[in-house]
């Protein structure tokens, strides 16, 4: 095999290795340029110009395609439903909440039970931070500056 191959196998390899480390697929088409050029390499080993323009031209020609698959394999994050959805919500605390004994706290107009490992006073604004069974972990919330908007 013509070094010429080794050299353009060597480039599909970084290019792929790119491509797992990256969250698209752009150096997928480098690779698939490279392993094309080198393809070309093994037939016209002294081509240095027609195997650089191969490997631009293939890049090019399947940039449109790119597109393509990323919408394909992609999806779409499932919408959280009954009480998943409440957490990252932010509230306040109505009954006081003990680190033992758990208290309550409203959020959207509801009240749920609320554990907590720190205690909490009353009117104390609170974010959601898991669901276990029927209750809320809560924690304090940050300043209002930081809070995301209650939905």
């Amino acid at each position: 095999m013509p070094l010429m191959f080794w050299i353009w196998l060597a480039a599909m390899v970084i290019f792929l290795i790119f491509e797992i480390i990256s969250p698209s697929f752009f150096f997928a088409l480098f690779a698939v340029g490279g392993l094309v050029s080198g393809i070309f390499a093994i037939f016209y080993p002294d081509e240095h110009l027609w195997q650089v323009a191969i490997f631009i031209g293939v890049a090019l020609a399947l940039s449109p395609f790119s597109r393509m698959l990323a919408k394909r394999i992609t999806r779409e994050e499932p919408v959280k439903a009954n009480v998943d959805r409440l957490v990252g919500l932010t509230g306040r605390v109505v009954r006081t909440i003990d680190p033992d004994t758990g208290g309550r706290v409203a959020i959207e107009g509801e009240e749920w039970a609320a554990i907590a490992d720190t205690p909490l006073a009353v009117d104390a604004r609170i974010q959601v931070v898991s669901v276990l069974g029927t209750r809320l972990r809560v924690e304090a919330a940050v300043s209002d500056d930081e809070l995301p908007p209650q939905r």
